[in-house]
C-alpha cells in the first residue's frame, strides 16, 4: 500500500504551530478519535522502543500486540530516521 502523499499546505500548518494546545485542537478537528488514539500509541511505542525498551516490554506497558510493537520497531530501524531526529530534538530541549 502507497503512502498518502500529505499537502504541502497542511504540512506547513502543521509544522508552523508552535503551541501545543492549539496543534492538539487541530489535530482533534482533523482526526477521528480512534485516529488519535492510534496515533498516541504508535508514538508511545516507538518512544519506548527508542528509550530502549524490549518489544515485549512495550507491549504489556502499553496493552497491545507485539505485531504493533514490531511495526514500530521495523520504523525505527528501516525507517527514513525522522523518529531518530524527533526524539534527539526533543530530549535535547532543556
Amino acid at each position: 500500500m502507497a503512502d498518502p502523499t500529505l499537502p504541502e499546505d497542511l504540512l506547513k500548518v502543521l509544522a508552523d504551530t508552535t503551541d501545543p494546545a492549539e496543534l492538539a485542537t487541530l489535530l482533534s478537528d482533523l482526526l477521528t478519535p480512534a485516529e488519535i488514539v492510534a496515533l498516541a500509541e504508535r508514538w508511545q511505542i516507538v518512544r519506548l522502543l527508542n528509550q530502549g525498551m524490549p518489544q515485549r516490554a512495550v507491549a504489556e506497558e502499553l496493552q497491545c500486540s507485539v505485531t504493533t510493537v514490531s511495526r514500530g520497531a521495523r520504523q525505527l530501524r528501516y525507517g527514513t530516521g525522522a523518529l531518530a531526529r524527533a526524539f534527539a530534538r526533543i530530549d535535547g530541549e532543556g
